[in-house]
Formats: structure tokens, C-alpha cells, sequence
């Protein structure tokens, strides 16, 4: 099976915004950085392309000068056990980033990340589309998403 890798592109901020995301996950490590070269485009010497991983998941950074923008066309997925690691994620990933809504956040390099318990998929898949209805009417008033809240608005009409 073929590795797919995400490849994230940045103005100059490729070391900078790898260190910021190693530090947060755990089991995570900068295994690479490649500096440009005399000929290269950018300043030789200076950061080029760093390869890091967040929890076992390979990725690489770019940095590709101004015409490169982030977008919330795509957006990495943390799934979440529990509140508590919900609030970690989501304090530290924005720091310095931007809230969005229903779990959305974009840090201060300009990812987008959507924070979210790793059961969404369950609540948002109910046999029971009213359940699937009120799950998604509680998101929709959230930022930061809270896990039980979306359990209960689930389970008020599975319970019935």
C-alpha cells in the first residue's frame, strides 16, 4: 500500500511551526531538517524542508515563500478520548491561533485543526436521525466542543 505523507507549506515558518506541533503531541520528533543550498531557491543556509512526526504520523514542512496560504479547505483532525484531552489540544493548538466554531481552530501558522471526540462519528451516525439532528444542533453552538454535552443531546432521544 502507497504511504501518504502530509505535506504542509508555510511562508518561513516551517522549523518554527514543527517544533510548536512536536512539542504538544506525544511520541512526536523532528527527524529531518534539510537547509537550501547555494543555487536553491531562498537564502543558502536557511531552512528549506523539515520532516517531523506527530504520534507515529509522518509529515513534512515547506517553506515556500509568500504565495503560499493556508486554507480551511483542509485541516488536520485531532480525535479526542475525552474532555480533558479535548481542552488540551484545543488551548494548546490555538494558542496564539484563532477559534473558530464546531470544534474548528487555526493556530498561529495558519493550520486549521478541528479538535473533536473520537466517538463524532458514532453520535453523528445514529440509526435515529433526530439523534443525529440534536448532536449536530449542539455543535453548531459550540466552539471548543464539549464531549458530554454531545453525549447527552445523543442520548436524550436514544434513550426514548
Amino acid at each position: 500500500m502507497p504511504k501518504i505523507t502530509t505535506f504542509l507549506t508555510y511562508v518561513d515558518q516551517a522549523e518554527e511551526a514543527a517544533k510548536f506541533y512536536v512539542s504538544i503531541f506525544p511520541n512526536s520528533r523532528i527527524t529531518q531538517v534539510v537547509h537550501n543550498q547555494e543555487g536553491m531557491p531562498g537564502p543558502a543556509g536557511s531552512v528549506l524542508i523539515v520532516h517531523f512526526e506527530l504520534d507515529g504520523q509522518e509529515f513534512l514542512a515547506l517553506n515556500g515563500g509568500e504565495h503560499f496560504k493556508m486554507s480551511d479547505a483542509v485541516s488536520l483532525l485531532v480525535n479526542c478520548d475525552n474532555q480533558q484531552e479535548i481542552d488540551t489540544y484545543w488551548k494548546k493548538l490555538g494558542d496564539g491561533g484563532k477559534e473558530i466554531e464546531c470544534g474548528w481552530l487555526q493556530d498561529r501558522f495558519g493550520v486549521y485543526w478541528q479538535v473533536a471526540p473520537s466517538n463524532l462519528g458514532q453520535l453523528m451516525d445514529d440509526r435515529e436521525p433526530e439523534a443525529t439532528k440534536r448532536v449536530m444542533d449542539a455543535v453548531m453552538t459550540m466552539k471548543k466542543l464539549d464531549y458530554a454535552a454531545m453525549q447527552r443531546a445523543h442520548d436524550e432521544v436514544v434513550a426514548k
